[in-house]
């Protein structure tokens, strides 16, 4: 097995554990017993009307640059939670929750970055082994060489999207949910190689706004003398 298997199943199971999936505590980075490889991902088979809705969510998420939105978030460890999120593709994203947590993940295009300013502690790992590094990147494609589009399922007026890391199959899925007419972008699911699952939901959301780049600033520890 090599580091960066490793480093990208320990970091699913960070995304979806702890304060949840965006961001957790400092339980995140402890060591955990990988999962056996599993055969490749099995493609979903789309109807002709599928594609041609898969192929409007792939061009709206290339076309949404930005995003500016309180969310929710749930798991069963740590219940609801609330906070505020900014998303500037590519790379850029930063999590804020809301007091008493002192979390924050930032990523600045190159890493990502969570810091506990209670404990003043600081931890990153490469923003490429995110679970959604997928949405934060320049081309997003959701059939490529390295996402798989395993399910695509409708409802009256919403879609829902199954991926996950075509090299690393086992180690956890990313479910996208959208509103219809508009299309619009209004809530994931992270599921991690235990089956542990985080739900993020987006509201008071405003797209294509401009956010400062002070946002997406990494974050530094607090020196010892203060």
């Amino acid at each position: 097995m090599t580091a960066s298997t490793f480093d990208r199943r320990r970091f699913l199971q960070l995304s979806a554990a702890a304060t949840c999936s965006l961001a957790g505590g400092a339980a995140w980075f402890g060591s955990t017993a990988p999962a056996l490889a599993k055969a490749a991902p099995q493609q979903a088979q789309l109807s002709p009307e599928d594609q041609q809705d898969v192929d409007r969510i792939e061009q709206y998420l290339n076309d949404l640059k930005s995003v500016e939105a309180r969310f929710q978030q749930y798991s069963a460890n740590q219940g609801l939670v609330f906070g505020k999120i900014y998303l500037r593709r590519p790379g850029r994203l930063r999590v804020e929750y809301d007091p008493p947590s002192k979390v924050i993940l930032v990523a600045d295009g190159i890493a990502l970055s969570y810091y506990d300013a209670e404990l003043n502690n600081l931890n990153q790992v490469p923003l490429n082994l995110s679970p959604m590094w997928f949405l934060l990147r320049d081309k997003v494609k959701l059939n490529g060489s390295d996402v798989t589009l395993t399910s695509f399922k409708r409802a009256p007026g919403a879609f829902q999207v199954g991926l996950v890391q075509t090299d690393e199959p086992d180690a956890g899925s990313v479910v996208l949910e959208f509103g219809d007419r508009p299309l619009e972008l209004r809530q994931w699911t992270i599921t991690d190689n235990k089956n542990q699952q985080v739900q993020v939901g987006l509201y008071d959301a405003r797209f294509g706004v401009q956010l400062a780049n002070e946002l997406f600033a990494t974050p530094q520890k607090r020196s010892k003398n203060r």
